[in-house]
């Protein structure tokens, strides 16, 4: 049997090594079949139950099943000819449910974390295929580990996906999360090498250039994208990670503390702003200090305070060396605030209104630059890629955004009296 394939993923067909084998690329980087192609071949030589999954079940036939059958087909192995015993050497497929049966026992079935009742059967799965793994939930992928397990054979799982933002569960897993300060690669490493190893994962990366079959037609098409869609281009074109739509702050810049610190005492009349955000369970108490240089209209974020799941009390006794600053806080929550000012905090509900998520995101956005702190990580995790979020239309929603921003709306509510610009171009007032 003889079957010519792309020189970037030779290795890959027959590297088991690892357990997890993470694929990731831009659009016709061959990248999926040579993932089914690996399949095949691995099942041919051992007798294994393969699972391959899609986050919705129905969209197997027209991508992972339709794939398996017509490299079946290229390889001289499909067998159709209707008869009870499947012929040595020969594999055959079978619709509703989709499965692909080999002659030595192996057997492919696939299945839509859409349906999860129907994962709880599955036993003595050594193999599994999560295709478009970005599509499927973070809970899914934890739980799939789970379903892998077999007694005597090596388990192994392979993920592909073309890439999309940075806040998708596959890059916080397999390569940074800052909000955990867990770092496994960097992802530039990957792009420049193609394939790295770390610990029991084989990464692998792949781009159109890397498929020897393709048209030069479509290259064409995809380098266009770069004119009138960078985002799209980013992903389809380059197979990269990054951010994810129209960001919220271009201005914004990271610099290293002591940097910030230095600059902020040189300036000749700083005004020192403070935020609070008011969170409980599941938001956070955010609290943000500021400094702004009016006359340039640059803005300085120096300091923060990220913590959740406290009480009045509790919190106020994390702030103790924050007593003496005047502080705008969320005026939603005037019992805290009320609380705060029995403790002596000075500390005032902000401004809110009709319309003011709008108009706060437009001020702060009136800052020329906006420079964070390096001790200030939540800031810059929740500020530095925060993006608009898009209506059906794919029109930006101008309040709303890729996450909740617990540090934007601190430095809201610290800005609340506060004005960059006058729209109509007039100096600000201090």
């Amino acid at each position: 049997m003889t079957k010519e394939v792309n020189p970037h993923f030779e290795d890959f067909l027959f590297d088991w090594n690892q357990k997890f084998q993470f694929l990731m690329g831009g659009y016709g980087s061959s990248k999926s079949y040579h993932v089914a192609l690996k399949i095949i071949l691995k099942l041919l030589s051992e007798k294994r139950k393969a699972l391959v999954i899609r986050e919705v079940y129905d969209t197997h036939k027209d991508s992972t099943f339709s794939l398996f059958t017509e490299i079946i087909g290229d390889l001289g192995l499909l067998d159709d000819s209707g008869r009870k015993k499947i012929a040595k050497g020969k594999v055959r497929p079978k619709e509703s449910p989709y499965e692909l049966k080999f002659s030595n026992g192996s057997r492919i079935i696939f299945k839509g974390m859409d349906k999860p009742a129907k994962l709880k059967s599955i036993n003595n799965v050594s193999l599994i295929w999560l295709e478009e793994c970005s599509e499927v939930k973070y809970e899914g992928f934890k739980e799939l580990i789970g379903r892998l397990r077999h007694p005597t054979l090596k388990l192994h799982m392979v993920l592909s996906t073309n890439p999309i933002g940075e806040e998708n569960w596959t890059y916080m897993h397999f390569f940074k999360d800052e909000e955990n300060e867990r770092f496994v690669l960097d992802d530039n490493e990957l792009y420049e090498k193609g394939t790295v190893v770390v610990g029991d994962v084989y990464y692998h990366h792949s781009t159109a250039d890397d498929n020897l079959f393709l048209p030069e037609s479509y290259i064409e098409q995809l380098d266009e994208l770069k004119e009138y869609d960078p985002d799209l281009h980013r992903v389809a074109r380059l197979g990269r990670y990054g951010v994810n739509g129209v960001r919220v702050l271009p201005q914004f810049e990271v610099q290293m503390h002591e940097q910030v610190m230095k600059t902020i005492n040189e300036m000749r009349s700083p005004l020192f702003k403070n935020g609070l955000d008011l969170g409980f369970v599941e938001s956070y108490n955010a609290l943000v200090r500021m400094a702004i240089d009016h006359e340039r209209k640059y803005l300085y974020i120096f300091d923060q305070y990220y913590k959740r799941g406290l009480t009045d009390v509790e919190l106020a006794n994390d702030l103790e060396s924050y007593k003496r600053l005047i502080i705008k806080a969320d005026s939603a929550e005037p019992k805290t605030i009320a609380y705060f000012q029995q403790k002596r905090f000075r500390m005032f509900g902000a401004k809110k209104g009709p319309g003011s998520r709008l108009q706060n995101t437009k001020k702060v956005k009136r800052f020329k630059k906006i420079i964070c702190s390096d001790a200030c990580p939540d800031v810059i995790r929740e500020l530095k890629n925060l993006t608009f979020k898009k209506d059906k239309n794919g029109k930006i929603i101008e309040d709303e955004f890729n996450i909740d921003p617990h540090t934007f709306s601190a430095t809201w509510y610290g800005l609340d009296d506060y004005e960059v610009a006058s729209l109509k171009g007039k100096n600000a007032r201090r």
